[in-house]
């Protein structure tokens, strides 16, 4: 219903599908060249022989390396995961995304050496056929998939969290130059289910071995770390836990963000006839969009803890390096199929980060106005942001999903100029992740919520 508005921080909304993607209008790639961006990094990391930092954007064609002590965790421009562990090196060989298209999507990933983990994004969900995960022996293809890889120039061990994969080794016609998964009959498969047990290959060899974990899996060569997201969390639907920034804390003074408000609508009551032959149907609840800042920023606490949430049934809408929105469990809702609603920007949070100094400066939105389309199912925001003396003009067009959410179209594609994410309410209201490079150093971050 959007006739009824009640003003509080809570906001109600619908389940974000994966599929959704593929509804995206027309034309649309999801990054010019960006392959992804670093949401963790700690240790020596390197890109292409330059070290890299947090929301760091990682092309395609970079080699990306880690010393002994550097993990670095790489958000893909699909919502998917790539994570390297200590004295690992890859390369992003090739990321594109065509969304209107998803046959067309082209993913091609090489583990040259050590630990990685992947993590299918939604793209590569809906285009299997042409993702293809290289080591220096094997081939490895996905069903929709969380797995984890060690290879060196001999061998290659990989194991499955979530889904299912498929291994080869080179030979015939399964070529470190093809993309897909090589299937044939020396081919093998293995499942999440297969616990305790891994697939190996060496060099020379085209069939992989079934074996169980022993001292050469991937998780016993370099252990994760405690705050790598779970394989529950990155697979079966559920939304990527967000890790742990401790070691990327800057010098910032935000005011503290007010999270979620008491919900201002009345209750209702409901009297009972004298004699009750059946009790009234039970209505669910509502599901609701909380929001707010997960990870600690210098000396301010975080402002939402979604484990609960989601623990509790609730999965995320979207989420970045410092904020997150999550849909609580609850009974869903259509959006209008037709017509077009304006909102007004009624509260945010926002600072600029330099990148070289890690230093980082509180910043405040002015004249936001977000208008959404449903004929269209297309939506465009912008508003002013102000740090110190200076403003930036921010804006973003994209498109809105059969579910609400709301996609927006790359940053780099005019008149788009920040990176959005988030969804619509069904109180009237709006809520959106943001992010953006003002310049050569500095980038922004911030959430923003929205009423009729």
């Amino acid at each position: 219903m959007w006739s009824q508005f009640s003003p509080n921080h809570t906001l109600r909304s619908w389940r974000r599908l994966a599929a959704g993607a593929a509804l995206l209008a027309c034309g649309a790639f999801a990054h010019a060249g960006e392959a992804g961006r670093i949401v963790f990094v700690t240790g020596e990391v390197q890109a292409d022989n330059r070290r890299v930092a947090l929301n760091d954007a990682v092309q395609e064609g970079q080699e990306l390396s880690t010393g002994k002590d550097g993990f670095v965790y790489l958000k893909t421009v699909d919502d998917g995961l790539l994570i390297l562990r200590p004295s690992s090196r890859a390369r992003i060989v090739s990321y594109h995304v065509d969304r209107a298209v998803p046959s067309n999507t082209r993913v091609k990933l090489e583990l040259l050496s050590g630990v990685a983990r992947s993590v299918s994004g939604t793209a590569v969900k809906q285009a299997r056929q042409n993702f293809r995960f290289n080591t220096p022996v094997a081939a490895i293809g996905v069903r929709g998939t969380d797995f984890t890889v060690f290879t060196d120039q001999d061998s290659s061990s990989v194991t499955v969290l979530s889904g299912a994969i498929v291994m080869s080794g080179f030979g015939g016609n399964c070529l470190p130059t093809g993309g897909g998964p090589c299937e044939h009959q020396a081919s093998r498969e293995l499942a999440a289910g297969q616990s305790g047990q891994m697939l190996r290959v060496k060099r020379g060899e085209a069939a992989p071995q079934l074996l169980n974990s022993n001292s050469s899996s991937p998780d016993a060569v370099s252990p994760p770390r405690s705050d790598e997201p779970s394989a529950k969390s990155a697979g079966g639907g559920q939304a990527l836990n967000e890790p742990a920034l401790d070691v990327q804390k800057s010098a910032l003074l935000l005011q503290q963000v007010r999270n979620v408000g008491k919900n201002d609508a009345p209750p209702i009551t409901v009297t009972p006839p004298e004699v009750v032959v059946n009790p009234p149907a039970v209505v669910p609840a509502a599901s609701e969009l909380v929001w707010g800042r997960w990870a600690a920023v210098a000396d301010q606490a975080p402002t939402i803890d979604a484990t609960p949430l989601l623990a509790a049934g609730g999965k995320r809408v979207a989420y970045n390096s410092y904020y997150t929105i999550v849909r609580t469990k609850g009974a869903d809702w259509e959006i209008p199929q037709q017509g077009s609603v304006g909102f007004v920007l009624r509260d945010s949070e926002a600072f600029v980060m330099n990148n070289v100094t890690q230093l980082a400066s509180a910043a405040a939105l002015q004249n936001g106005q977000l208008q959404v389309d449903f004929d269209k199912k297309t939506f465009s925001t912008g508003f002013d942001l102000l740090t110190g003396t200076e403003t930036f003009k921010l804006q973003a067009t994209g498109f809105v999903g059969a579910n609400g959410d709301l996609s927006g179209n790359s940053q780099f594609v005019k008149p788009t100029n920040m990176n959005v994410s988030g969804s619509l309410g069904a109180n009237n209201n709006a809520a959106y992740i943001f992010s953006t490079r003002l310049d050569d150093k500095r980038t922004a971050n911030g959430v923003t919520y929205w009423t009729k």
